[in-house]
C-alpha cells in the first residue's frame, strides 16, 4: 500500500493538506530529477507554505513508518531516495544493470569543471595538458555538465558548468557544499619534496 493510501487510511491530516500531501508523493515518485518547492507550487497551484509543510509531514511520515526510502533535500529540491543502509543492494542492482562507467579522464575533467566553473574547454585543456573536446562531448551527453553561456572575452568561448544531474548523483543539494580543494592539497614537505626532485632532474 502506497505512503498516501495509509495516511489516508490513518485519517492523519485533513482533506486539503491530505489532497497536496499525495499529490506532492505522486510528483516525487515519477519525477527524473530533484523537484523544487516553487515548482511543486506552480504545479499544484497551492502556497509555497503548503508545499513545505506537506514536504515536512511526508518526510516525517517516511521516518516514523521506517520506509526504504526517505524525502532528500538535494540538487536544489527534494527527491525521494533510497536509504544508505540499503546501498550494497542498490548497488548490486546498478552493477548488473549499467555497465558502462565514466574513465578517469572524464573523472579528471568533471572535477576541474566542478571546482573551476564556469570554465572554458581552451582552460581545461590548459589544465590538463590534453584535448578534451571528446570528454566534454561525453560528459555533456551524460547531463552531467552543461553550455548555456559565453565568455565576454575575445572569441566569446563557451562555458561549461556542472548540472542539477551531477549535484544529485552526489548526493549535494548546492556546489558549496563539495568538499574544499585543500583537503587535497599535500603538505609543505610533500611538496618541498617534489620540488627538490623536479629541481634535480632538471639540473642534470
Amino acid at each position: 500500500m502506497k505512503a498516501a493510501d495509509e495516511m489516508k487510511g490513518n485519517g492523519a491530516f485533513g482533506p486539503l493538506t491530505q489532497e497536496v500531501v499525495s499529490s506532492i508523493e505522486a510528483l516525487l515518485v515519477v519525477a527524473s530529477e530533484p523537484l523544487s518547492a516553487s515548482e511543486i507550487s506552480d504545479m499544484l497551484a497551492v502556497d509555497l507554505e503548503v508545499v513545505a509543510e506537506s514536504i515536512s509531514t511526508l518526510r516525517r511520515f517516511y521516518d516514523e513508518s521506517r520506509r526504504a526510502f526517505y524525502l532528500a533535500e538535494i540538487g536544489g529540491g527534494y527527491q525521494i531516495r533510497t536509504r544508505p543502509e540499503f546501498e550494497s543492494v542498490v548497488k548490486r542492482y546498478i552493477d548488473l544493470s549499467y555497465k558502462e562507467r565514466l574513465s578517469k579522464a572524464a573523472l579528471e575533467v568533471l572535477a576541474i569543471v566542478a571546482y573551476r566553473q564556469p570554465i572554458s574547454r581552451a582552460q581545461i585543456t590548459h589544465i590538463r595538458g590534453v584535448n578534451s573536446d571528446a570528454t566534454l562531448r561525453l560528459l555533456v551527453e551524460r547531463g552531467y555538465i552543461e553550455s548555456k553561456e559565453r565568455d565576454d572575452g575575445p572569441g566569446k568561448a563557451l562555458l561549461f558548468r556542472t548540472t542539477r544531474l551531477f549535484l544529485e548523483r552526489l548526493g549535494l543539494y548546492s556546489l558549496e557544499e563539495l568538499p574544499p580543494l585543500d583537503e587535497f592539497v599535500p603538505d609543505a614537505r610533500v611538496v618541498e619534496d617534489l620540488e627538490e626532485a623536479l629541481f634535480s632532474d632538471s639540473s642534470s
